[in-house]
């Protein structure tokens, strides 16, 4: 095993709450990149808020996220340097959008009203900012504000628009950037969907028809499942079809996930979600677009679960899984072969190999490569790499991999 994490300081911890339902993890480094003065942490300080600046969070039409806080987070965490990060951000500039000015602004009086308009990106990150003045520039108080108070808090709709607002919140918190913290509180609010109800109405948490604790069972038993066949005829993103015409069956397979151990369960849903991207793969073939998003999002639940109130945990957790089950049927189910990762060759071949593929590989401006390669490599520092799945699963990827897939 891993030793525990121990080099920086873990501001955070007041955010936690006793709970019988807490997963106990200790935090990953945080790295205060505000006061870090080494030449690689201004650089990436730098570029953070040169993004925030000149950058939407969301572009094309609309439909694509800012990804560039994650990849020049996860270079800058995997040993970049400056110069790579400079070439990163130049990379990214190339395709991302300026800022547009939204219909009207927003106030405290009528901000959930524009909860879901993707128009009102600009709004919302003013609105948040002026949340933080006001909050003495306490960016985790503004969080703790808006994630986790009321009724229906925030929180519990951090898997819309593909996860994008939960793995932006995570490099929030591991750079500790007020910067990319109002940019996830600005995403979480646009990409607000009717995925929330299933966390906000317990009406949707009920018995299932089976049970089990086990990730892998319940996606091989939804990949069994002929309630789901000929309902997609193609892979995609669109995930209504599935909640319109078959809610029943995914929240059967979603409540059948038996949470009695939750750092052990948690534990073994990283497993599930390495296993998803790197065991379903077929040589020669691309990756899978959306399932690596479920990796980098899994990613962002460790990063994130020691830093929040604990009676979130389980309920975080869940909503992940849920987004899980939703993508692995709009992704036709694909096998999974664990084999393929067990019995891969390294060659003798460590975590080295994968960073330095990861930063200097011809790969190395593609986000969730770089992303995914980062997310493998912090889960077998979590949780231990005995039997080296992790370091299989991140030394096949890394060398096999030639672009993404999955798309409509």
């Amino acid at each position: 095993m891993f030793s525990p994490f121990s080099s920086f300081s873990n501001p955070f911890r007041f955010l936690v709450r006793n709970s019988d339902r807490a997963i106990d993890l200790d935090s990953v480094d945080i790295h205060d990149v505000e006061t870090q003065h080494d030449k690689k942490a201004r650089t990436l300080k730098h570029l953070l808020k040169l993004n925030h600046a000149n950058h939407s969070i969301l572009f094309h039409n609309l439909q694509f996220h800012n990804h560039c806080p994650h990849i020049l987070g996860s270079a800058f965490l995997l040993g970049a340097e400056s110069e790579h990060l400079n070439d990163i951000y130049d990379h990214e500039s190339e395709e991302l959008e300026k800022w547009k000015d939204s219909p009207s602004e927003i106030s405290t009086y009528d901000w959930r009203d524009y909860l879901g308009r993707k128009e009102y990106q600009r709004a919302f990150v003013d609105f948040f900012e002026d949340e933080l003045v006001l909050n003495g520039y306490d960016w985790r108080k503004v969080l703790d504000k808006y994630l986790f108070e009321g009724k229906e808090p925030l929180v519990n709709c951090l898997i819309g628009g593909l996860a994008h607002p939960l793995i932006h919140l995570g490099y929030a918190f591991e750079l500790s950037s007020r910067e990319v913290a109002m940019e996830a509180l600005g995403l979480v609010a646009t990409c607000y969907s009717y995925l929330h109800k299933y966390l906000d109405d317990s009406s949707y948490t009920r018995p299932s028809t089976y049970s089990t604790s086990s990730p892998l069972d319940i996606l091989q038993r939804i990949r069994e499942d002929k309630r789901f066949d000929g309902l997609y005829q193609h892979q995609g993103n669109d995930l209504e079809p599935l909640f319109n015409q078959h809610e029943e069956a995914v929240l059967e397979h979603w409540n059948a996930w038996h949470i009695a151990d939750p750092r052990k369960q948690f534990e073994e849903s990283q497993q599930a979600a390495v296993a998803l991207l790197i065991a379903t793969h077929k040589p020669g073939a691309k990756y899978d677009f959306f399932l690596v998003h479920l990796l980098t999002s899994s990613h962002a639940v460790r990063i994130v679960l020691p830093l929040i109130p604990a009676k979130f945990h389980i309920s975080l957790v869940r909503q992940w899984w849920l987004l899980t089950l939703a993508y692995y049927i709009a992704q036709l189910r694909p096998a999974i072969d664990l084999d393929t990762v067990r019995n891969y060759d390294t060659r003798g071949r460590g975590w080295s190999w994968v960073e330095k593929r990861a930063i200097r590989g011809e790969h190395a401006k593609d986000e969730h490569y770089v992303k995914a390669l980062r997310a493998m490599k912090e889960a077998a520092k979590t949780w231990g790499d005995d039997h080296e799945f992790y370091v299989k699963a991140a030394i096949k990827f890394g060398e096999e991999f030639n672009g993404w897939d999955g798309f409509e």
